[in-house]
C-alpha cells in the first residue's frame, strides 16, 4: 500500500515566519514533555488525514527552540499501535514554529486509526481519528458534534471534556478560538500578556489555549474540520481593515502574522499554508451519499462595514442605505461561485453549510424602528439572499446552517424572503453557543425571540455545544449545555433537542 508525507515548512518562506536565535544565547532543550501541547488530526477524507503537533522548549513560557528537529510518526488500525499502517519522519522547523503536518495517504474509507509521534526517544500519547466515507457509500447515519468561542480567561473547558466521550465521527469548530485581548467579567484565569498583534504574540497565545488538558482531550478523540472567525486575528475585522489598526499596511502585516499562527497550529495539510496575509481556507466534505459539507470564510474577504464612519461601538444601526447595496459581499466573489457550483451539483440527501454567525433576520430594534447588526449577516443582505437563492435552487432539497459566534444557542428558519411572513423556508439555522465566551443575558435573547418570529428557538446565560445526528430521513440537533463554566469539573445535559425532517425544512416546535 502507497504511503505519502507532506511535511510542512520544506524550502518554505513565510512573511515574519523566520526566527533567528541571538547568536550569544544557547539554544533551550526539548521540553521534558515536548508535546505538551497535545496532538490532532484534521481534514478527513476517504483516503487521508492530516496529523499535527508542535515540540514546545523547556523554559519560561516564550522560549523558542531553534534548530530543525525531526520528528517520528506512526499511524495504525489499533490503539496498541501493534498493525501499523503507515510511518515515517517529518521536520519540525523553527520558521513554522516546530510545528508538524503530515498528511497521511493511502488508508482506507469510513474506519478509525491511531496514531501518535516520537521525538528523542520521548512519544506522545496515541490519538484516535477516522477517515471519511468513500463519496459513494450509502451512508445510514453520521454523528458529529459542533463548537465556537472558547475565550480561555472566562471559563475552563469542561464542555471539551464532555465533547471527547461523544460518540462523533468529526469536530466541526466554527472559528474564534483564541481571543487575541483580555476581555470580560468574573475571570477565572488569565492571559499572558496583552493584545496580540505579533507572530510571537499569536504563537504564545495558541500555546497557552492549547496548554489546556479538556482541550487537548477533544482534539485527540475525533478529527476536526476548523475555520475562522474575526478572533483569530482581531476583534470584528473586515478584509483589509480593523477597527483597532486603521493603518492597512500595518494591519496586514498584522493579519499575515495571525494567519501563519493559525495555520502552525490547526490539522491542516502543507497546501493551506499561507502565502503572507492570504490563507485558503475554505473546503468541502463528503460523507458518502448523506452529507456534503461547505466550510465557509466570512471574513477574509468580506466588504468593509456599510456606514463604517458612523457606524456605533454596537454595530447595530437603525438606517443605512448601503446595508442593501447588491455589491456588497460576506464571502467574496469567487468564494460566493465556489459555494453556488456545489450547491448546484449537490448529490447527498444533506446539504450542510457551517460558518461563522447566525444567518436569520435578527431586527434588534424597538418599536416601529428597525435596527441591524451590521457585523453579521444582517450587515450583508444581498449576499445572503444570494447564498439562500443557491440553496433554493439546489437539487438537494434539504440544507443545515451550522453556525456560532454570538455566544448563545439559537435555532431559526431561514427563507429568501425574512420580511414576508408566508415565504417558503429554504433551510433550517442551528447556533451552537459557545464553549465559554459571555453572551447576550436570557432577557435580551427573549426580547429578541418575541421581535422575530424566524427565530424560534433561543438560549443566552449557558455554554456548551451542538451534536448532531443525521440519517436519510431525519437531522436531530441536541444542545449540551454545561452545568458552569466556572468549575473545571462541571456536568452536562442536554437542555434541548431539535428534529428536522428530510423534506419538510424548518424548526420544530421545542
Amino acid at each position: 500500500m502507497h504511503r505519502r508525507s507532506f511535511v510542512a515548512g520544506l524550502g518554505a518562506t513565510g512573511l515574519g515566519g523566520l526566527w533567528l536565535p541571538v547568536a550569544s544565547r544557547a539554544e533551550p532543550p526539548l521540553a521534558a514533555d515536548p508535546f505538551a501541547l497535545g496532538v490532532a488530526s484534521g481534514r478527513p477524507m476517504p483516503d487521508s488525514i492530516v496529523l499535527w503537533t508542535r515540540l514546545i522548549a523547556a523554559g519560561e513560557p516564550g522560549e523558542r527552540l531553534g534548530t530543525s528537529i525531526p520528528v517520528d510518526w506512526a499511524i495504525a488500525e489499533d490503539e496498541a499501535m501493534r498493525r501499523v499502517v503507515g510511518h515515517g519522519q517529518a521536520t519540525a522547523e523553527a520558521r513554522w514554529a516546530h510545528s508538524v503536518h503530515v498528511e497521511v495517504g493511502g488508508l482506507r474509507p469510513n474506519r478509525p486509526y491511531w496514531y501518535r509521534f516520537t521525538v528523542r526517544g520521548k512519544a506522545s500519547p496515541v490519538a484516535r481519528t477516522r477517515t471519511a466515507p468513500d463519496a459513494s457509500e450509502r451512508l445510514s447515519a453520521l454523528r458529529f458534534v459542533f463548537a465556537s468561542c472558547q475565550q480561555y480567561e472566562q471559563g475552563y473547558y469542561s464542555a471539551f471534556r464532555h465533547m471527547a466521550a461523544e460518540d462523533a465521527a468529526f469536530a466541526l469548530h466554527l472559528g474564534d478560538y483564541i481571543y487575541e485581548k483580555s476581555w470580560g467579567r468574573d475571570l477565572v484565569r488569565r492571559h499572558e500578556g496583552g493584545r496580540t498583534t505579533t507572530l510571537d504574540e499569536y504563537r504564545d497565545r495558541y500555546a497557552l489555549y492549547k496548554s489546556d488538558r479538556d482541550l487537548q482531550a477533544a482534539h485527540a478523540a475525533f478529527p476536526w474540520i476548523v475555520t475562522w472567525d474575526d478572533h483569530e486575528v482581531d476583534d470584528d475585522y473586515t478584509d483589509d481593515v480593523s477597527p483597532q489598526e486603521p493603518d492597512r499596511a500595518r494591519f496586514l502585516a498584522q493579519r499575515a502574522a495571525a494567519y501563519q499562527a493559525f495555520w502552525e497550529h490547526m490539522p491542516l495539510p502543507l497546501s493551506f499554508r499561507p502565502q503572507g496575509p492570504s490563507l485558503r481556507l475554505y473546503d468541502r466534505y463528503r460523507f458518502g451519499d448523506l452529507a456534503a459539507f461547505q466550510v465557509l470564510d466570512g471574513r477574509q474577504y468580506r466588504s468593509h462595514h456599510a456606514c463604517r464612519a458612523a457606524l456605533p461601538r454596537n454595530k447595530v444601526m437603525r438606517a443605512c442605505d448601503e446595508r442593501l447595496d447588491p455589491a456588497r459581499t460576506m464571502l467574496g466573489a469567487a468564494q460566493e461561485a465556489w459555494l453556488a457550483d456545489g450547491l448546484a451539483r449537490g448529490s447527498t440527501n444533506w446539504n450542510v453549510i457551517a460558518q461563522q454567525t447566525l444567518m436569520a433576520q435578527v431586527d434588534r430594534g424597538d418599536g416601529e424602528h428597525r435596527a441591524f447588526w451590521h457585523d453579521g449577516w444582517d450587515g450583508y443582505a444581498p449576499a445572503r439572499q444570494r447564498l439562500l437563492d443557491a440553496v433554493a435552487a439546489s437539487p438537494v432539497r434539504d440544507t443545515l446552517v451550522m453556525s456560532g459566534d454570538v455566544h448563545s444557542f439559537w435555532a431559526a428558519d431561514l427563507k429568501r424572503d425574512f420580511d414576508a411572513a408566508n415565504a417558503p423556508i429554504v433551510a433550517t439555522e442551528f447556533v451552537g453557543g459557545s464553549i465559554t465566551s459571555q453572551g447576550a443575558a436570557p432577557a435580551r435573547v427573549k426580547a429578541l425571540l418575541a421581535r422575530n418570529p424566524d427565530l424560534r428557538y433561543g438560549l443566552g446565560g449557558r455554554h456548551g455545544y451542538a451534536q448532531v445526528a443525521l440519517t436519510p430521513k431525519a437531522a436531530t440537533v441536541s444542545f449540551r449545555v454545561v452545568d458552569t463554566v466556572k468549575e473545571p469539573t462541571s456536568g452536562i445535559a442536554t437542555i434541548q433537542r431539535f428534529t428536522v425532517e428530510a423534506g419538510r425544512p424548518g424548526v420544530s416546535a421545542p
